[in-house]
């Protein structure tokens, strides 16, 4: 989770029974003798590898009286049926961080024909990513080779997650003999919930000792990812919490209630006049801030500070201090949260603090209360109905990432009863930005030299707002010059690499243009890309003026929904001079017409369409997309849709004498 950690077990939690509490459950555990007698591997000869256990265990233990821990146990055995998945396999990584320790673990390969070599703690290796200077263990397994097996488990002592845990059980290979098993002091009730057709687990009513929740499953069948599929949110797997204490019942422990609470206390904490006064110096210095027009001043707002406060992952007290990271200009994400909810309440701008998922990795449930759906953090304007993304330096007012979007989150207003204010929290959807709002459209005229017409000077129009521009125009203030000129040669080229760029200008080019004008690219073009001669005709690649366009291949049935970052327009137009005594032989080739409607609602489309006017050919090209999550019903027609796009990009035009 990216939020605080702000809930703490309640008081009156502990009961005095409890610490009578037997071992954990990993001081007795161990594995088979003989793991692999009543294994059958024929039906599985075809595959490079199968896991023949997945067993994941966690505990929570009471080590004494103020202290709940988490044993974790993973426990894995894999058949390894090819030398890639040998190279993939051959090192098992334990856990290693400053805030938990590895109480337990072995590791063994099993040959082909059943010798088992264990593995002692001399195999344990220790690296360090040059990369992240993290650093790691790991078994370095020794006799591995095609037909062999390799099994390992480990427990891991660490602070008890019990907010809102997920356990995925689904990955990309296929899985026999798969359990996970949830264990609990008899006082602490916990509630778990599973996804996409997995069963939900049980209670193991025999077990007296201890709370017992289980799942097992004898085979898990590989999931493949597909070409932009929501994967990881896709895959099944549960999210378990804590419910609540049975010495108190009726008050559950995790809750959006409780947390909407905390997050209000933690980012509008009350503020002395010492920092009252830096907050409103630094409010003074943002060019913009008193604009009358609400949108306008939010975004004065948040290009001030995305320019000039820097965001850091790292969680430190001095960034998460409103002073210091006035003084510093350095702050956490909640830091910077905290910064924002200030300014806006300063300047009374009504607004709600939006946490919520990126539903390529997890979709937010609406019904299942747990604290690791909230990850992400929006702001939300509600006269205006906008969002934004405070902690994201690619994203502006209106424009959030586009996955945090389509999906639900908890949206925690300030509400005053009583002379006394705090959050109230909802869980609410979080609409998209619509397609007309989000436009790459294009202007391109076509004249064939008249000395040799395989040459095309070519005049390019092209604008971006929108999803297509935030990536772009909020950055051109700071921007080097050679790097917006490298910038605007890559949009320029994105046709063909090998245009010769004449004459380039580019228009609202202001982080203060964004929301309110496209950027504007007006560039004058020369190739010899787009026009072959052939005998006494010229073949014209007319599509190729689009660039190239996504194709959606499919062979086999589509198992996984498609998932778009956001919706998007395309508007262009292609004019072209005939030269004098020439014509188009093919010009039908250019029409084509590729819907969906659900509803009367037209979701997807790409149209195609040309006349002759004035001894030109104009080329009018429209296409958009007005819904982002594909679901597998409506797969082929979107793909259709999608492939249009590069069926004409491979239109190409015959050009004769009259």
């Amino acid at each position: 989770m990216k939020i605080l950690k702000l809930i703490v077990i309640v008081l009156g939690l502990l009961t005095t029974n409890m610490f009578a509490q037997k071992s954990p459950f990993y001081e007795v555990y161990t594995w088979q003798e003989k793991p692999i007698e009543n294994i059958e591997l024929d039906k599985f000869k075809d595959k490079d590898i199968v896991a023949f256990k997945d067993k994941t265990v966690n505990e929570f233990f009471f080590i004494n009286e103020n202290a709940l821990v988490e044993y974790s146990l993973v426990h894995k055995m894999y058949w390894l049926n090819s030398n890639d998945k040998i190279e993939e396999y051959n090192k098992v990584y334990l856990p290693y961080s400053a805030g938990s320790e590895v109480v337990k673990n072995k590791a063994r390969v099993i040959t082909a024909d059943g010798k088992i070599q264990e593995l002692d703690d001399s195999k344990i290796l220790t690296a360090k990513d040059d990369e992240t200077q993290r650093t790691y263990k790991y078994y370095a397994l020794e006799g591995v080779e095609k037909g062999s097996f390799i099994e390992y488990y480990y427990v891991v002592k660490k602070y008890p997650d019990y907010t809102g845990n997920r356990i995925t059980l689904q990955s990309d290979i296929d899985k026999q003999n798969i359990e996970f098993d949830l264990i609990a002091p008899v006082n602490l009730i916990f509630k778990s919930k599973s996804y996409n057709d997995l069963p939900q687990m049980v209670r193991d009513t025999t077990n007296t000792e201890k709370n017992h929740w289980k799942l097992h499953l004898e085979e898990l069948e590989g999931l493949e990812d597909e070409e932009q599929a929501p994967y990881k949110a896709m895959a099944k797997y549960l999210i378990y919490k804590l419910k609540n204490n049975s010495a108190n019942p009726s008050n559950d422990i995790v809750t959006y209630g409780i947390v909407s609470q905390n997050i209000y206390g933690s980012i509008y904490a009350e503020n002395d006049n010492k920092i009252n006064s830096k907050l409103n110096k630094f409010v003074a210095s943002i060019d913009g801030a008193k604009d009358e027009d609400l949108a306008q001043k939010i975004r004065a707002i948040e290009n001030y500070i995305k320019t000039n406060v820097f965001v850091t992952e790292v969680k430190r007290e001095d960034l998460e201090d409103l002073s210091s990271i006035i003084d510093n200009k350095v702050a956490s994400e909640s830091g910077v949260v905290k910064l924002y909810g200030a300014i806006f309440n300063a300047l009374d701008i009504k607004h709600q603090i939006v946490l919520t998922s990126d539903r390529r990795e997890l979709k937010f449930d609406k019904s299942f209360e747990a604290y690791n759906f909230l990850q992400e953090y929006l702001i939300y304007f509600p006269k205006i109905k906008l969002y934004m993304a405070p902690t994201k330096l690619e994203s502006r007012l209106g424009y959030p990432p586009g996955y945090l979007t389509d999906n639900y989150g908890l949206f925690i207003k300030q509400v005053t009863l009583g002379g006394f204010t705090s959050g109230v929290g909802s869980v609410k959807y979080i609409k998209p930005v619509n397609y007309d709002k989000t436009n790459y459209n294009l202007v391109m005229n076509v004249n064939f030299d008249s000395e040799d017409l395989t040459i095309t000077n070519l005049k390019m129009d092209r604008t971006m707002d929108g999803y297509y521009a935030v990536f772009v125009q909020p950055f051109m203030d700071i921007a080097k010059q050679e790097d917006k000129d490298e910038m605007a040669d890559g949009i320029i080229k994105s046709i063909n690499e090998n245009v010769e760029i004449v004459e380039k200008k580019m228009f609202n080019d202001s982080s203060k243009d964004f929301g309110n004008k496209p950027l504007q690219i007006i560039a004058d073009i020369k190739s010899e890309e787009f026009v072959e001669k052939a005998g006494n005709k010229y073949l014209f690649k007319v599509g190729e003026l689009l660039g190239p366009q996504q194709e959606m291949y499919q062979e086999k049935a589509r198992i996984l929904p498609v998932e778009n970052e956001f919706e998007r327009s395309y508007d262009r137009k292609i004019i072209v001079e005939i030269p004098e005594g020439y014509q188009f032989k093919n010009l039908d080739n250019i029409n084509m017409d590729e819907s969906y409607k659900e509803d009367d609602e037209e979701l997807f489309m790409f149209k195609s369409s040309y006349e002759i006017k004035d001894n030109q050919l104009v080329i009018a090209i429209k296409e958009y997309y007005n819904k982002n999550i594909i679901g597998v019903p409506i797969y082929e027609e979107y793909r259709t849709v999608i492939n249009s796009a590069a069926n004409f990009n491979k239109v190409t035009l015959v050009l004769e004498k009259n």
